[in-house]
């Protein structure tokens, strides 16, 4: 029989709701997913589980049922009430349903093993993006084209971070991910793996995204909101930047990354 929490001074309660706080994430090495179709990707995942909290309403419909049968294989599973869920929810119209996962993340050398024979490895590199929704949409497109990781600069956003989680859209529990990479850290990566370390900038040596060749190992940097990439970066790196016709000074930093990602995507693909 299911155990059901009914009091907020629950210990998993009060750890789900701890859980928004990044020095708590940090603290416990856990990250919350919430939502239907976040858990059912979650489920599917290779991620560990610690634990499951739902609403009677949610197992009463087919979708949960199944994903609770799911998650019985993977992690305990607690029915809470409705109005604890509202309690605990990051969102206004919870789903009824909460995972605590286990974060989980690559490192570089991780990542150079993964890397496939005969296949050129195309990386996305966030340095110093700090929207939650930016920082998730790259994550979501490098998963679309097919990526081969994604890499995090120190100072970035916390890719485990409830905003960040949910702008993925699940594509979280499919790339490779790494945090807190130093920019000399990543320079030599890229040096070691072959390829050519390409930032997105307004520069005078700049040259137009679709005049690189994307079919060598690439990693592409995708700049800070305000600043753009850091100097350390941009020093070593070639820069690159995408032409623009209108008025518009700057394109959103998600959208910038999603624009060079399809071009490496349309000269290995469809060239």
């Amino acid at each position: 029989m299911t155990e059901i929490i009914d009091s907020a001074a629950n210990k998993k309660i009060k750890l789900m709701q701890s859980l928004l706080a990044r020095r708590h994430r940090m603290k416990e090495g856990l990250f919350r997913v919430e939502g239907l179709r976040l858990a059912e990707m979650a489920a599917a995942s290779d991620f560990s589980l610690r634990f499951a909290l739902y609403t009677e309403e949610f197992a009463q419909k087919e979708r949960g049922q199944k994903l609770l049968k799911a998650l019985q294989k993977k992690c305990p599973i607690y029915e809470t009430s409705a109005s604890l869920a509202k309690k605990i929810a990051a969102t206004d119209t919870p789903q009824g349903i909460f995972l605590a996962a286990e974060q989980k993340t690559e490192n570089l050398e991780g990542l150079a093993k993964r890397r496939k024979q005969g296949q050129e490895p195309l990386y996305a590199v966030l340095d110093g993006v700090q929207d939650p929704g930016n920082a998730g949409t790259i994550i979501r497109t490098a998963d679309a084209v097919g990526a081969d990781g994604v890499i995090f600069t120190k100072g970035s956003v916390d890719v485990f971070g409830d905003k960040t989680v949910r702008a993925t859209m699940g594509s979280l529990f499919h790339l490779p991910i790494v945090t807190n990479v130093m920019a000399a850290e990543l320079v030599d990566f890229a040096q070691k793996q072959g390829c050519q370390l390409l930032a997105t900038a307004l520069d005078e040596t700049a040259r137009p995204h679709f005049a690189v060749d994307f079919r060598r190992p690439s990693a592409i940097v995708c700049g800070n909101e305000g600043n753009g990439v850091s100097p350390e970066l941009l020093k070593e790196a070639k820069k690159v930047y995408i032409p623009m016709y209108g008025k518009a000074e700057s394109l959103n930093v998600g959208i910038s990354a999603a624009v060079v990602l399809y071009e490496a995507v349309r000269q290995r693909r469809f060239a």
